[in-house]
């Protein structure tokens, strides 16, 4: 489901001594611990995620790029920490969330058309309501293909497409995206990557982006947040801040490549420690 609600704050959402983020922080997270069959994966790991700002999350195999994304989305449960969203629990704030693998994200038994409405429906609207907005995306995405289609119908880049829809149906205020190009061809990543460009310059929404392909993560991104190895922390936060459409002639740009092969050089590093 791309709408996550959590039914009440668990206890790791006290917020006695919590120390916010510098100001344009929109995810603050604090003493975070997560550990798999007795080895530690986070330990008191800490971070700012900017407000209007898409941060892509790079790192070695195994650090915990998803999990980390999961565990913000209020997906896999915390050991323990704070997670806050401009101060907010996470039962207090929409979010979106793109699934890697959109084959097993949508529906089967519900047409293109009530997936993307599915979590209106649950947000009590109504069926006009849910047309309304359904319709709006269709022409915000350009769509040309039959949303009353069932997804199994359709190919995997307009699968995914009907993927960021849903997410995209409530308004929220942070969309996490789960290496969103990983399963797709080449001229679908680079229409689906151009697509969340457009979406993020018309509503400056919040966006965090696992990659697992650097060029693309550095191509997206305002800022670069690289990880270590396990235990998992902040290796460093690499900006990329030049102006928006970006396209080829960004690529080529001698910014792009430094601030690539910078983010190269920081994640060579880690893989061998």
């Amino acid at each position: 489901m791309d709408a996550i609600v959590q039914d009440r704050p668990p206890k790791f959402q006290e917020t006695k001594g919590f120390q916010p983020g510098p100001l344009g922080t929109h995810i603050t997270v604090r003493g975070l611990n997560k550990s798999f069959a007795g080895q530690p994966l986070y330990q008191d790991f800490e971070l700012n995620i900017p407000k209007g700002k898409i941060t892509c999350v790079f790192g070695p195999n195994g650090c915990g790029k998803s999990t980390l994304i999961n565990m913000i989305a209020g997906l896999i449960p915390l050991d323990s920490g704070l997670v806050l969203f401009d101060g907010k629990t996470l039962k207090q704030t929409r979010i979106g969330y793109v699934f890697q693998n959109y084959r097993d994200a949508l529906f089967p038994w519900m047409k293109s058309r009530s997936n993307i409405a599915y979590p209106l429906k649950l947000a009590g609207y109504d069926k006009a309501a849910q047309e309304a907005r359904v319709n709006e995306l269709t022409e915000t995405f350009g769509i040309s293909f039959d949303l009353d289609r069932y997804p199994y119908e359709l190919s995997g880049g307009q699968q995914q497409l009907v993927s960021i829809m849903r997410a995209l149906a409530p308004h929220p205020e942070v969309l996490f995206l789960d290496e969103p190009f990983s399963a797709l061809d080449y001229e679908m990543t680079l229409t689906i990557r151009d697509t969340l460009q457009r979406i993020f310059m018309n509503t400056g929404l919040t966006m965090v982006v696992v990659s697992h392909d650097l060029e693309e993560a550095v191509y997206l991104a305002d800022e670069i947040l690289l990880l270590t190895k396990r235990p998992t922390r902040v290796a460093e936060l690499v900006p990329f801040e030049t102006e928006r459409p970006r396209d080829a002639q960004t690529l080529a740009s001698e910014y792009f490549v430094q601030t690539k092969m910078r983010s190269l050089e920081i994640f060579q590093r880690e893989v061998r420690r």
